[in-house]
């Protein structure tokens, strides 16, 4: 067991304007750089409710799974190591009663087991296996419970239930096309959002998957018929979903918002465009029920410099920036319900740190009130909430489908 040290995010620690002019617009920029076509996955995954972290630690080839507890006093991580290390391509994702999940690919196919500390030692409780050489672990459902993953086959995409089921790993639904990403929609884990390529090609539209109905598959996102549509992130409580899409116009991938089951437009805010870099959000201020402008998001920035972090709320109409701890593990973090978030860390010195971050109510206030932030933009610079998509032929209406035959449930629920 490794004790953690807590620490504030220190006022010196900003990213301010360093693109060499005059910094009118405040915006961090990476020159010379090429945006990346995607963001890397987190070095953690955190389970639903923030209470705990799963990574694979080490150096080299000797890795070993690691259970980071976050929701203490202070974090402390502790180690996994079974008689021999892991490869690198093993997967870990962490269970609400502290318990790792671990995914190995063996030849052809990937084996489960449960990891536990018992001791000075690892338990390991075998689930069974999938027979196929290629395997994505979902995000962790909300219940904190059960574990699923995305299974590739020749015209379709299968999705498990690897651990938490009764009979040990078995499928239960199976979606026309290839699929992937992944965002659920619901407290109760039912409602699974996939990005869909059908199987004769095609854009990329994000359907949803109610896995209480054997895998009913219901249209999500349809903002133009030729435009690439990803969901990047969604919150149940608000119904806010974060969007990824070229339907403002071709080659133009952008980052916007819109709100579960609404007719309003998606919005494409000129705010969370940096030149040169990716922006991808990664964490959501739970708690804001339904209103998902108000809803604090924490974004990861990539670019030449390396990444970042970003802060952002649909209301205030522009971002704020902010440097990383030291050993951020990039892309992951949370938000706690009074709007103060917390970003893991490890380094030599610290190897299980986070760094807790208030933020103000108003994302919106002037950078000189909040000194050791910098706004990319003056707020006047867009209309409330952003610009929606346009087409060729004019204004195109961009809006999520509502869901018809499965709403939302349990909003209420613990998560």
């Amino acid at each position: 067991m490794t004790a953690c040290a807590i620490e504030t995010a220190a006022a010196d620690g900003a990213v301010t304007s360093t693109d060499g002019t005059d910094g009118s617009d405040g915006a961090r920029t990476t020159s010379d750089a090429e945006v990346p076509r995607g963001a890397a996955a987190p070095a953690i995954t955190i389970t639903a409710d923030g209470t705990y972290g799963a990574r694979l630690a080490g150096r080299g080839d000797a890795l070993f799974p690691e259970r980071w507890t976050l929701d203490g006093l202070e974090p402390y991580a502790v180690p996994l190591p079974l008689d021999q290390p892991e490869e690198r391509d093993a997967q870990v994702l962490p269970l609400s009663d502290g318990r790792v999940l671990i995914s190995r690919r063996v030849a052809e196919r990937h084996t489960f087991s449960l990891l536990y500390p018992t001791g000075p030692a690892t338990g390991e409780l075998p689930l069974g296996a999938v027979p196929t050489e290629e395997l994505t672990l979902l995000p962790p459902s909300p219940d904190g419970v059960l574990a699923y993953a995305l299974v590739p086959n020749a015209h379709s995409t299968g999705i498990w239930l690897v651990a938490g089921g009764a009979r040990g790993p078995e499928r239960v639904a199976e979606v026309a096309g290839h699929c992937s990403g992944g965002a659920w929609l619901d407290r109760a884990g039912r409602l699974l959002a996939l990005d869909r390529r059908r199987p004769d090609g095609g854009p990329v539209k994000t359907v949803v998957v109610d896995l209480a109905r054997g895998g009913e598959v219901t249209p999500l996102l349809q903002i133009t018929d030729e435009s690439d549509d990803r969901l990047l992130l969604a919150d149940a409580d608000s119904g806010l979903l974060l969007i990824r899409s070229n339907a403002p116009g071709p080659g133009q991938d952008r980052l916007g918002w819109g709100v579960l089951g609404s007719a309003r437009p998606v919005r494409f805010p000129r705010s969370l465009r940096l030149p040169d870099a990716l922006v991808t959000p990664f964490a959501v201020q739970p708690g804001q029920v339904l209103m998902p402008e108000s809803c604090a998001v924490a974004l990861r920035i990539d670019g030449a410099a390396g990444s970042w972090v970003g802060l952002w709320r649909p209301s205030a109409r522009r971002m704020i920036q902010l440097a990383p701890p030291e050993g951020w593990l990039a892309g992951a973090g949370t938000w706690n319900r009074d709007g103060v978030l917390q970003l893991p860390y490890a380094t030599e010195p610290v190897p299980c740190g986070v760094i807790r971050t208030e933020v103000p109510e108003a994302l919106g206030a002037s950078a000189e009130t909040f000194g050791h932030m910098a706004a990319t933009e003056p707020a006047q610079a867009e209309a409330a909430g952003g610009e929606p998509c346009e087409g060729s032929e004019g204004p195109v209406v961009c809006r999520p489908v509502p869901l018809q035959q499965a709403p939302l449930t349990g909003r209420g629920s613990r998560g």
